[in-house]
């Protein structure tokens, strides 16, 4: 297996031309307009690359992008790979462990969510301090040393100061945040009314299918992680007329990709 994410990463530097950032980012649904920010680009589509699984979900472009963000090189994933496109916990996260081996030490992941949350909003953005994982743990089978320890420590699965830093951002932009724990379940299948509920009561603010695997994988092989979501339903309020749409999701995801595409380019030009 370490010779498939080897050979990933081998591909990939050879095709950005030796460039060594320190920062990856990991757009979600509808999120994708952060790539437009990246100058210099080399785009790599991920059916080129030696191991990568293709994206199949609505809204991801499936390219990776080499370049610049706000004056530091970036590598950045427009689009995912997700447990109910019928990929494996390995397949999902495999993109992690590439970058672990091309030297990424910071892991920005952004998703869109549904808001558990009652003061939530739709369109409102949710900076993720904690996650609680009802998808299958990527770590399951035999542990590989090379990255990380058999049992890592999630205490802190979302780095603090990052987190610390992006509040401040945000304050200085004008931008108003929130703060939850997401809740990361498998899909495809949206939430019954007393699916959002229950989760609720169980301490989340807002759920969605996918980030939880990728940022365990992170932390297990020692990436510092920031997670933002995008609140794009309101799930604890359900009106008569109310149903969960997929477009709606994507489109007011979009609507806010510029708020956050500014917020994470100004967190990655102070990233260390």
């Amino acid at each position: 297996m370490k010779t498939d994410y080897q050979e990933a990463a081998d591909y990939i530097a050879g095709r950005t031309e030796g460039q060594k950032p320190a920062t990856a980012i990991i757009l979600g649904s509808g999120l994708g307009a952060l790539a437009d920010r990246i100058t210099d680009p080399t785009v790599i589509p991920y059916r080129e690359i030696p191991h990568f699984a293709h994206s199949t979900a609505a809204g991801h472009r499936g390219r990776l992008i080499s370049g610049n963000l706000a004056g530091k090189p970036v590598l950045a994933m427009q689009g995912r790979f997700h447990y109910y496109e019928g990929y494996t916990m390995r397949q999902v996260t495999f993109p992690v462990r590439v970058m672990k081996l091309l030297g990424i030490k910071n892991l920005l992941v952004s998703n869109a969510a549904g808001g558990i949350n009652s003061a939530f909003k739709t369109g409102d953005l949710m900076i993720i301090r904690d996650h609680i994982n009802l998808l299958p743990n990527p770590l399951i089978g035999k542990n590989d040393d090379s990255f990380g320890p058999r049992f890592p420590d999630m205490t802190r699965a979302y780095d603090r100061e990052l987190i610390h830093r992006m509040e401040e951002i945000a304050a200085s932009q004008g931008i108003p945040v929130k703060k939850g724990v997401y809740v990361g379940l498998t899909g495809p299948s949206y939430e019954t009314p007393a699916e959002y509920a229950f989760y609720g009561r169980a301490g989340g603010d807002a759920v969605g299918m996918s980030t939880v695997p990728e940022v365990i994988v992170a932390r297990h092989a020692g990436l510092r992680v920031f997670g933002m979501s995008v609140i794009t339903n309101e799930g604890y309020h359900f009106a008569d007329d109310f149903v969960n749409n997929g477009d709606d999701v994507i489109k007011t995801a979009g609507r806010t990709a510029d708020k956050m595409s500014l917020l994470f380019a100004e967190l990655v030009s102070g990233a260390g």
